[in-house]
């Protein structure tokens, strides 16, 4: 069962994935074994697959790193569920597949509450507690289907939500009726 991992605010993404441990510094290969290295030392080695992380406000503040949520991904974090998101940090995680969800569950949940997320729903339960979380987009969720936004692209040549090609509105193409530019 996926575990809750609890951070504070403004946590930045030199903090989940410092510079000099960057995938160009320290490998393709390892450099998501240094997530959180400064403030949670622990953390990758124990982190498990599925596990969530809840962040104070402002989470992913700082530069644009992708590989700071690439970090994330490898070690096969479940989502981040956080008050508020750095905008860039915050499409970074969509783009591979990180679900994000804006709530404030800071005061409700514990490092290692042991947890279910219902993706389709935004329901989170810890034994008997429910939280309700903002459901994910339809096309977030067809996105997550692939494994990212990315995977979803390379896989059917478009973004999730928007229509394929060939594939158009009823009533597209269509002559409208347009108003008299003459009031009678």
């Amino acid at each position: 069962m996926p575990r809750i991992w609890k951070f504070g605010d403004s946590v930045n993404t030199d903090d989940i994935l410092p510079g000099k441990f960057a995938p160009f510094m320290a490998g393709e290969d390892v450099f998501q074994t240094f997530a959180f290295h400064y403030i949670r030392p622990e953390f990758a080695a124990e982190v498990r697959p599925g596990d969530l992380l809840i962040g104070g406000k402002n989470w992913g503040l700082g530069s644009s790193r992708e590989y700071a949520p690439a970090a994330l991904k490898k070690l096969q974090v479940g989502g981040i569920i956080a008050p508020s998101f750095a905008r860039i940090h915050y499409r970074n995680l969509l783009n591979l597949g990180i679900p994000a969800f804006e709530a404030d569950l800071t005061g409700s949940l514990n490092d290692g509450d042991e947890v279910s997320l219902d993706m389709a729903t935004g329901r989170l339960t810890r034994g008997a507690d429910v939280f309700q979380l903002p459901p994910a987009p339809e096309f977030l969720r067809e996105a997550l289907a692939e494994g990212s936004i990315l995977a979803f692209f390379k896989k059917h040549g478009r973004f999730p939500g928007e229509r394929s090609p060939g594939e158009h509105n009823p009533g597209e193409g269509q002559a409208q009726e347009q108003p008299s530019p003459i009031a009678p």
